[in-house]
């Protein structure tokens, strides 16, 4: 058995400077944690695979194509390939995401 803990794992260089930690990486899925501190927010972009985003912790306002929604904890945010999105941190407390792609994307995600 493999585990992965968050804070044993490398923060992961990427286009949006946040906290981005990759904590599995397989042919059929990519899993990343990433922690938005108050204020930081994604680039808007597109990934050429699904990716659905389970908010761990915080409220983030997270966009898909044309629909920004502020969403809570324990919840599950659906985004479909090639559909612009981003994950904003509008509050004054941490927001802790799961963010999952499948399968594991080869072409690379264009930031807007």
């Amino acid at each position: 058995m493999k585990i992965s803990k968050v804070i044993d794992t490398p923060t992961k260089e990427n286009p949006h400077g946040v906290d981005v930690r990759l904590l599995y990486n397989k042919d059929t899925a990519q899993a990343v944690h990433m922690q938005l501190q108050p204020g930081e927010s994604l680039k808007p972009h597109k990934t050429p695979v699904d990716v659905f985003f389970f908010v761990i912790e915080g409220t983030p306002d997270i966009l898909v194509g044309e629909e920004k929604v502020r969403v809570e904890a324990n919840s599950l945010v659906d985004s479909p390939k090639d559909i612009v999105h981003c994950i904003y941190n509008n509050t004054d407390t941490i927001v802790r995401v799961l963010v999952v792609k499948a399968p594991k994307p080869i072409a690379k995600t264009k930031v807007l």
